[in-house]
């Protein structure tokens, strides 16, 4: 399979990995052939990419972070949370969701449990979502990054238990806010922002108020728009002032949001948002945390299309550890346009002369 942007997608072609929907089911299952209906409906959604099959790339398979039937769990059990706190604004969080440290300690569990099984160490996210889902799968997504930077952490599992249940629901205070102000697509005003900004009080209200989840998970939802140099809010803490959890959740809430399609511009490529967090060190976040951050992700995906500076279209077939930058491509089509003869690939490692202009 490879990764092709929705403008490139032909009718005919068939889909290698599902769509989400926002509820965390599936909007379209891989193997379904897509037609113009198809495919004219996922670009007015948001969908800027899907895997197809392609016969050049059949034996690729991305790596996925967790399994799709975990991811799906997780999702389901945030959309419910969140939708139910959104229907009655009415009501404190322990009442709405007496179970809410059991629900998502069992979602981390799982989410972690694939995790640790995980063969790499790099982590790429796969899911291909409709831009209605960002919300509650950006949350699924920050809660994998987070887990992946405590693993490299080496914490221990009371650790991992406490940053993962902050990560999954660091967003919870966004069912609080008016729901034109979470719709809007313009910029927001100045009263706008303000009252935007009161999400992280809200969510930290509505965790500390469980019972059973510990108090620094609450703190993920305080603190995660905090920042190094003093720049965030809500009480615009420095350094360590912010707790660890806040910092990691914070990072991997930025980077996510970064490289997620949203209704207001396109989204960066994993390269692009790696070159952003490096420029935010000690600024936005701890340099060192930056650095253990980026030795995690792949920058270059597995079945990634690329435009190579020789002007051939290749994909990702194989990720070098010790160079990201440079992984092993597979070259789809020639510079003049015309398929190669017989397939073959290149390690960008080994040739210099090659680069890897941008993803298409």
């Amino acid at each position: 399979m490879r990764k092709a942007n929705i403008l490139s997608v032909k009718p005919g072609d068939r889909l290698a990995r599902p769509v989400f929907r926002e509820d965390g089911n599936i909007l379209l299952g891989a193997g379904v052939e897509l037609n113009d209906r198809f495919i004219e409906r996922l670009t007015m959604i948001g969908i800027d990419a899907l895997y197809i099959d392609d016969p050049l790339t059949g034996d690729l398979e991305p790596t996925t972070a967790i399994q799709d039937t975990t991811r799906q769990k997780a999702t389901e059990a945030i959309y419910k949370t969140m939708t139910t706190l959104m229907d009655q604004p009415s009501l404190k969080g322990r009442t709405i969701a007496p179970e809410l440290g059991r629900t998502f300690r069992n979602v981390f569990s799982q989410m972690l449990q694939d995790l640790i099984t995980r063969e790499d160490v790099m982590v790429s996210l796969t899911n291909i979502q409709a831009t209605d889902a960002y919300l509650f799968q950006h949350s699924v997504n920050v809660a994998i990054l987070s887990g992946i930077m405590g693993l490299a952490k080496g914490y221990n599992r009371q650790q991992l238990e406490e940053l993962g249940m902050g990560a999954l629901l660091f967003d919870v205070g966004m069912t609080k806010l008016p729901k034109n102000l979470l719709n809007k697509k313009a910029a927001l005003t100045l009263d706008e922002r303000l009252i935007m900004e009161k999400h992280t009080e809200e969510g930290f209200n509505i965790i500390r108020a469980q019972h059973d989840i510990s108090l620094l998970s609450a703190h993920c939802a305080f603190q995660h728009h905090e920042r190094y140099d003093g720049s965030g809010y809500p009480r615009r803490l420095k350094a360590d002032a912010i707790h660890e959890y806040a910092q990691i959740v914070g990072l991997a809430d930025v980077y996510d949001a970064l490289t997620s399609p949203r209704p207001h511009r396109r989204r960066y490529t994993p390269t692009e948002a790696i070159e952003f967090l490096f420029a935010a060190g000690n600024t936005y976040f701890d340099l060192d945390l930056i650095k253990t951050f980026c030795k995690h992700i792949s920058i270059y995906p597995v079945a990634t299309t690329v435009l190579l500076s020789s002007g051939q279209v290749a994909v990702v077939s194989a990720n070098n550890p010790l160079a990201v930058h440079r992984p092993t491509v597979r070259v789809l089509r020639e510079a003049d346009g015309k398929p190669p003869e017989s397939t073959y690939e290149i390690d960008l490692k080994d040739t210099l002369s090659l680069l890897i202009v941008k993803e298409i």
